[in-house]
C-alpha cells in the first residue's frame, strides 16, 4: 500500500514545476541509506563514510575513480622496506582553530581499532604499523612488521581526528558534536539520528571554499519518496535511484542522471560463527538441525547454482547491476577473469543437498536491510523463490539498516544478504575485511560478520600484500580470489552501477566507491 501511494505521490509530482532552493548556496542531498553514527571510525558502512569526508579528511585521498591523490600528507616515499614516511600539509587548521600536526595522526591510528561496540571497524586499515614515530609536527614515519606496498591505499580510509577534541572521547561524543572537529570542508551544525544532519561551509578549508554555504544532508529511506521529493524541490541530488523511477526521470527534462560503474558487491553471507545448531535453520518439520548446514561446502555450492544472477540482475535490478561470481568489477586490481558468474543449475543443485544429507532440503530465514540497498529486500525475496523450488523453503525477514547493522554483527542471522564497496580499487580490501579470520589482536576480519574463516587464504592474503612487486602481487590477489569464490566464503549476486539524479542546475560527478558528497556537486556553467 505504501509503495503504491508513493508511485502515485511521484506522479503527482511530474505535473509540478521543479523548485529551486530557497537559498542559491544551499544543497540538500536525500540519501538512501542510514547515517548511524558522526565518529569516522564506528562503523565502515559507505553512508557514514560519505558523512564524515564533508567533515574530515586523509591522510591519502581517493578521486571519484579510486586513484589516490594528496591529502592531509603532500607525499609520501618508503625510505626503508618497513618504514613509509609522510610529509604532512603545512597550515592546515582543525575547525575550532587549532593546528593539525602529526600529533593528530598518531591519535588517529591508534585509537582507530579499539572503537568500543563498534559493528564493522576501520582496524584492518591500520593492522600492518607496528609503530608510529614522530620526526617533527609535520613528519611522520610508520614502521611495519614486514614491508606493506599497500599502506598508503590503506590510509586513505581512514579519517584523521583531533587529538585535542577526541582524546577519551565516546562515539555520543561525536554524535553530539562535541569531537565531531574535522579538517574538513564542512562543519557540523547538527545530527539527528535516522533524519538529517546539518553542516556549514569551513571557509579556512585547506583545498578552497566550496560553492555551498550550507549543506542539508538526508535520509529519505522510502525510494518513491526519494524520487518525489527530488521532483518537488524539496532536495538537489538523490543517491541511489530507485530502478523502477530510472525511465520516468530520464524522460524529465529539468532532471540529469550521473553513472559509473560502482565497487559495490551484493551477496549473501552463510553463517559459520557456529558448527552446532543454527538459530534460523531447521528441518522440515521445524526442528532445530543438529549442526550447521553451511559447513558442508557442497551447500554453499548448492545454494550458489540455484540462483539465476542473470535474472535478478536484468529483472529485480531493472538493468541496473551485472550479475557476477567475485567482487570487484573487470579492470579493477586483483579482478580475475578466469572466476565467472556461476551458471545457473538448480537440478545439479538438488543432487549436491541430497549428497549433503539433504534430499529432502530444509527450512532457513534470509535476513536482509529493507533500505540500504538498491532492491535490497526485493532481491532476498527473489532468492528466497529460487531456494524454495530446490527444496530450501526459505522466509525473508527484512529489518531496517539501523537494526539489521547492529543484530548483524553479533552473528544473530543464519544467512545475510549483505553489500560490500571494494573502495581502495582492489582485492585485498574484501579479503582483509570480509573474507580474513575475525581477529581482533591481528586486526583482520573486522567486517566479517559471518564468522568465516580459512587460514589458507588468511596466508595467501598476507603473502599478497607483502609483495612488493605490482604484477606479482595482482598474481596472487587473483589467486585469493579464485580460492575464496571456489570455497565460497561468500556467495556474490551482482555489482551495482552507481546512478544519482539531480537537478540539471548541478553538475555533479559520480564516484566508483558510491560516495554521495556535496564536494561532488558544482553550480552547473
Amino acid at each position: 500500500m505504501r509503495v503504491t501511494c508513493c508511485r502515485a505521490l511521484l506522479a503527482s509530482f511530474a505535473l509540478l514545476p521543479l523548485a529551486m532552493p530557497a537559498a542559491a548556496q544551499t544543497l540538500t542531498i536525500g540519501i538512501g541509506g542510514a547515517v548511524t553514527s558522526l565518529d569516522p571510525h564506528f562503523h565502515n558502512a559507505a553512508p557514514n563514510n560519505s558523512l564524515s569526508m564533508h567533515l574530515f579528511d586523509r591522510l591519502v585521498e581517493r578521486d571519484s575513480h579510486a586513484r589516490l591523490y594528496p591529502g592531509l600528507a603532500t607525499e609520501w616515499r618508503a625510505i626503508e622496506p618497513t618504514v613509509w614516511e609522510f610529509k604532512l600539509r603545512p597550515g592546515v587548521k582543525w575547525h575550532d582553530g587549532r593546528d593539525f600536526t602529526a600529533e593528530d595522526v598518531a591519535f588517529t591510528i591508534e585509537r582507530t581499532p579499539i572503537v568500543p561496540n563498534a559493528p564493522s571497524g576501520f582496524g584492518g586499515f591500520v593492522r600492518s604499523i607496528q609503530r608510529v614515530e614522530i620526526v617533527d609536527p609535520l613528519t611522520i614515519r610508520l614502521h611495519t612488521a614486514a614491508p606493506h606496498p599497500l599502506l598508503p591505499t590503506e590510509l586513505g580510509s581512514v579519517a584523521i581526528i583531533a587529538r585535542h577534541a577526541a582524546m577519551d572521547a565516546t562515539t555520543e561524543d561525536f554524535n553530539a558534536g562535541r569531537a565531531a572537529i574535522g579538517t574538513g570542508p564542512y562543519r557540523v551544525i547538527s545530527y539527528t539520528s535516522g533524519d538529517r544532519t546539518e553542516l556549514a561551509r569551513n571557509d579556512a578549508f585547506w583545498g578552497g571554499r566550496q560553492p555551498w554555504e550550507r549543506v542539508s544532508y538526508r535520509f529519505l529511506a522510502n525510494d518513491g519518496a526519494r524520487s518525489a521529493a527530488l521532483l518537488a524541490g524539496d532536495v538537489d541530488v538523490i543517491d541511489q535511484v530507485p530502478s523502477g523511477d530510472l525511465p520516468r526521470l530520464q524522460r524529465e527534462s529539468r532532471i540529469s542522471l550521473a553513472r559509473i560503474q560502482g565497487l559495490r558487491v551484493i551477496y549473501l553471507s552463510p553463517d559459520r560463527s557456529r558448527t552446532g545448531s543454527e538459530p534460523g535453520v531447521t528441518d522440515n518439520a521445524g526442528q532445530p538441525l543438529a549442526s550447521n548446514p553451511f559447513t558442508d561446502l557442497r551447500v554453499r555450492r548448492a545454494l550458489s547454482i540455484a540462483i539465476n544472477r542473470d535474472a535478478l540482475a536484468e529483472r529485480v535490478m531493472e538493468g541496473t547491476a551485472a550479475a557476477t561470481g567475485q567482487w570487484l568489477p573487470e579492470g579493477t586490481f586483483g579482478h580475475n577473469p578466469a572466476v565467472p558468474a556461476p551458471a545457473f543449475d538448480p537440478d545439479g543443485a538438488r543432487r549436491l543437498l541430497a549428497e549433503a544429507g539433504f534430499p529432502q532440503g530444509f527450512r532457513l530465514v534470509l535476513t536482509t536491510p529493507n533500505d540500504r540497498y538498491p532492491n535490497d529486500a526485493k532481491t532476498a525475496q527473489a532468492v528466497a523463490q529460487m531456494w524454495t523450488r530446490i527444496g530450501v523453503r526459505t522466509e525473508v525477514q527484512a529489518l531496517p539498516w539501523s537494526s539489521f547493522a547492529g543484530r548483524s554483527a553479533r552473528q544473530e542471522f543464519a544467512m545475510r544478504l549483505a553489500g560490500w564497496g571494494s573502495s581502495t580499487g582492489e582485492a585485498s580490501y574484501t579479503l582483509v575485511n570480509i573474507l580474513g579470520t575475525y581477529d581482533r589482536e591481528r586486526r583482520i576480519g573486522a567486517s566479517n560478520a559471518a564468522r568465516y574463516s580459512n587460514p589458507e587464504l588468511d596466508a595467501l592474503t598476507a603473502r599478497a600484500v607483502a609483495t612488493l612487486d605490482d604484477g606479482q602481487r595482482e598474481a596472487l590477489l587473483r589467486d585469493a580470489v579464485k580460492m575464496a569464490t571456489d570455497d565460497l566464503g561468500m556467495i556474490p549476486l551482482f555489482q551495482l552501477v552507481n546512478i544519482w539524479a539531480h537537478r540539471r542546475t548541478i553538475a555533479f560527478e559520480p564516484r566508483m566507491d558510491e560516495r554521495t558528497t556535496a564536494m561532488s556537486a558544482r553550480p552547473a556553467n
